[in-house]
């Protein structure tokens, strides 16, 4: 399924359900008028207003004063709220028939898309990969720090147990200060250390806690790129783009890993660099350590990283094959 696909999926279920929660209304409002026909009385003269109000708008091209229609407006108002506190009815008693109470149900607030709709994308995006399903069993309460030794190595002061314990203590803080505080994060070190695990473990909790977290790896965001680009799909690479630009967090797992041209050198820096502008969090993992990046990647990338990313180093041997044996 290509992007397009998905968006155009997503926008069909909207569809499905603000035919449902159009019709919950309906019967609502049937409710309301059959309990309270007063209401049913405002409504109509509230409605009379906004008609008078809008032709009256269109005559005069908005010069003329139509102050006393929305004063009539605002009073009709005030009368329906006072008959709903009047028999005891709940101002959520329509809200609560909408999924989304904000756009309800539509997916757009003011012509923009609404932050359900934004979180259905990366939803449906992580279906296709099936990331969720990593991350039920890859989160910061199955990461298991005793597999990782207490003994120094000869490259570092500091074992790469005490390595993990800092380490999960800024990835825990990066959480928690995440609508706060603008961080990104740089996992380096070799294969098997925990970094893509960690990843999930900061991706599950963001989700969790409804922010949009696109998760990609390094060879399928430069493929995607690459992919969209050069076959000029521009309503699908717009959708791309939408996603790699404007979630959250962006993930790139096994950054170095993508075949390297003057194309990804170039996309990289454009996606880094709009959303450092945009004060959107970035978190990389990678086998590449810092000194890497200038032979890699362009000297604008280095600028970008050296100040903006907080390099975080894995140390220790490979925990999956430690996982095989401990098991």
């Amino acid at each position: 399924m290509t992007k397009a696909e998905i968006y155009k999926k997503v926008l069909r279920e909207y569809e499905k359900e603000k035919f449902v929660s159009d019709e919950l209304y309906k019967k609502k409002v049937d409710e309301i008028y059959t309990l309270i026909p007063d209401i049913k009385k405002v409504d109509e003269e509230i409605m009379r207003v906004n008609i008078e109000f809008a032709r009256n708008s269109l005559k005069s091209g908005g010069k003329k004063d139509i102050s006393e229609l929305k004063e009539k407006n605002k009073e009709l108002l005030r009368k329906k709220d006072e008959l709903y506190a009047l028999y005891g009815i709940s101002k959520d008693f329509f809200t609560d028939i909408y999924k989304c109470g904000i756009c309800k149900d539509t997916g757009y607030i003011d012509g923009k898309e609404c932050q359900c709709f934004k979180k259905r994308l990366i939803e449906a995006a992580y279906d296709m990969s099936n990331i969720k399903e990593a991350l039920r069993n890859e989160n910061f309460g199955t990461f298991d720090i005793s597999l990782y030794s207490d003994k120094a190595e000869s490259s570092s002061k500091k074992s790469p147990k005490e390595k993990i314990e800092s380490i999960l203590i800024k990835a825990l803080d990066f959480v928690k200060d995440f609508d706060s505080k603008f961080m990104n994060l740089y996992l380096y070190g070799k294969s098997g250390l925990g970094k893509t695990f960690l990843c999930n473990c900061i991706a599950k909790e963001l989700l969790d806690g409804g922010k949009s977290v696109l998760y990609l790896s390094a060879s399928q965001l430069f493929k995607m790129l690459e992919k969209n680009t050069f076959k000029n799909e521009t309503e699908e690479f717009g959708e791309v783009l939408k996603l790699i630009f404007d979630a959250d967090l962006l993930i790139i797992d096994d950054l170095g890993t993508e075949f390297q041209t003057s194309f990804t050198s170039s996309e990289f820096f454009n996606i880094i660099n709009l959303r450092y502008i945009k004060k959107k969090s970035v978190v990389i993992s990678t086998n590449l350590e810092p000194r890497d990046i200038v032979d890699k990647y362009s000297d604008r990338v280095v600028s970008r990283f050296y100040g903006n990313y907080d390099f975080l180093e894995f140390l220790g041997d490979d925990i999956r094959i430690l996982k095989l044996t401990k098991g």
